[in-house]
């Protein structure tokens, strides 16, 4: 049965089904179906931990195209852009007069008549909108989350609140954030990337131009200072992480096992004392902007500060896989050369006796070869690097763009190209053998494919 997608209201929808479904993203729109106690299925290419919680959640979840296994009667099909047009369950579903729709699509209608701050940019988003929903539960406050990272508090990706408050990671992939409406938008940056939809720098910093102005009158834009390229909204807070000309800045920022102190300053408000027990001191700049929006909903200081402080991360966001005196796990999900510097620039900070070893999975063969001489810089800051191979995602392969072209435009002598069963024999042989127990080490995995697979086994080897 076909429903016309205007005409459909979310409590319309008795059966919903996902292609793509282990998407971080759309498992967080799957899992708000749920809690709303419609019937949720759907496909995807692997099976991972986070499909295997969904099926643990009554979500029925399988992995090869099979048009036996589909329901027929779906009200409503949601389909990620990853997924290739000529999939067999999209085509039938394309073909047979269903309602099929993108994520973004079924976020609109989510968030139709919510309070919505969404928040966007090319890297720091989901810290930031994790951080953003965390002082909101946290302080009682209340939201929805639609989140694309699992928070380290609460192991997932999305929660439901009697509130009618979303808080929503706004991708920019595809544009899909233009079909949003918040009524407090943070935007965190707009450096190049997605090259392969928007074609060019200045496309980017558009979209996010237009984005800016969805935000609904009287709204607030939160955005990261320096980027007066946007339109202003009703109101608009500029944020960074120590400048004094912005509105909102982070200052006496103190370095504390791992973490930070500091205060944040607003044009009317100041907090002092917050402590955030994360490392990066990017980590400290989202937060500044968390705290803003949490602000400008006029939730108290103390109940702010006391979130802040309980505030345990995201997974894969500079996350401490354990902490030793001579060795220290982080992982990462950086995949941007921005991300990147600002992860290794983080752990030259908070440890800059120990060297850092740094194991990178390319994500993209046109991001790599978008930013092979970004990248390249950023890796060489590093004392000792390993590449993994380029993880393909959506993307055939690209002739002569692979992790040889990265380590060709390296100055770094300590370099290598290694596949996942030699980096785990090397790590075994040679790493663990050689590192220096004295000074300690830091060895860091970063990476938005399937490197995370990795860390458990990294993790046994460096332990035993």
């Amino acid at each position: 049965m076909r429903m016309n997608q205007k005409n459909t209201g979310i409590s319309d929808i008795k059966e919903i089904y996902f292609i793509g479904i282990g998407g971080i993203g759309m498992s967080a729109v799957a899992r708000y179906f749920r809690s709303r106690g419609v019937k949720v299925s759907g496909y995807d290419r692997t099976e991972t931990q986070l499909t295997k919680n969904l099926i643990e959640e009554g979500i029925e979840v399988h992995y090869n195209e099979d048009l036996d296994k589909i329901p027929k009667d779906a009200g409503v099909v949601v389909y990620t852009p990853a997924v290739p047009q000529e999939h067999k369950e999209l085509q039938y579903y394309q073909s047979n007069g269903f309602n099929v729709i993108k994520r973004s699509d079924i976020l609109q209608l989510i968030t139709e008549s919510s309070f919505n701050i969404c928040v966007a940019g090319t890297h720091g988003k989901t810290t930031t909108s994790t951080m953003a929903a965390h002082l909101l539960r946290d302080s009682g406050f209340g939201c929805n989350a639609f989140l694309g990272g699992l928070s380290a508090n609460y192991d997932t990706n999305f929660w439901a609140d009697e509130k009618n408050v979303c808080v929503i990671e706004a991708d920019e992939y595809d544009r899909s954030f233009l079909k949003l409406s918040p009524d407090v938008a943070v935007i965190t940056a707009m450096d190049a990337d997605h090259l392969d939809i928007y074609g060019n720098d200045e496309n980017v910093k558009q979209a996010f131009k237009d984005f800016a102005e969805r935000v609904k009158d009287g709204g607030l834009l939160v955005k990261k200072f320096g980027l007066d390229r946007l339109m202003k909204a009703t109101r608009t807070l500029s944020y960074s992480l120590q400048n004094n000309s912005a509105d909102v800045y982070a200052e006496n920022i103190r370095l504390k096992d791992g973490g930070y102190e500091f205060d944040v300053a607003m044009p009317d408000n100041l907090i002092d004392n917050l402590q955030l027990n994360m490392g990066g001191m990017h980590n400290v700049e989202n937060m500044t902007a968390a705290i803003a929006v949490a602000s400008s909903l006029k939730i108290e200081n103390e109940k702010i500060r006391k979130a802040v402080s309980s505030f345990k991360g995201v997974k894969r966001r500079f996350e401490y896989i354990f902490k030793k005196n001579d060795l220290t796990f982080v992982d990462d999900y950086a995949h941007h050369p921005e991300e990147l510097k600002a992860l290794v620039n983080s752990v030259k900070t908070l440890f800059p006796q120990k060297k850092c070893t740094v194991i990178f999975q390319p994500h993209l063969f046109t991001r790599t070869r978008d930013f092979a001489q970004e990248f390249a810089e950023v890796l060489d800051m590093a004392h000792q690097v390993v590449l993994l191979p380029v993880y393909p995602a959506r993307e055939l392969p690209i002739e002569g763009v692979n992790a040889d072209l990265l380590l060709s435009k390296m100055k770094l002598d300590d370099k290598s190209v290694k596949g996942k069963e030699e980096l785990l024999k090397w790590i075994e042989t040679d790493f663990n053998k050689r590192r220096n127990k004295e000074f300690g080490e830091v060895i860091v995995t970063a990476g938005a494919g399937d490197i995370d697979k990795l860390v458990l086994p990294i993790k046994e080897i460096l332990e035993k």
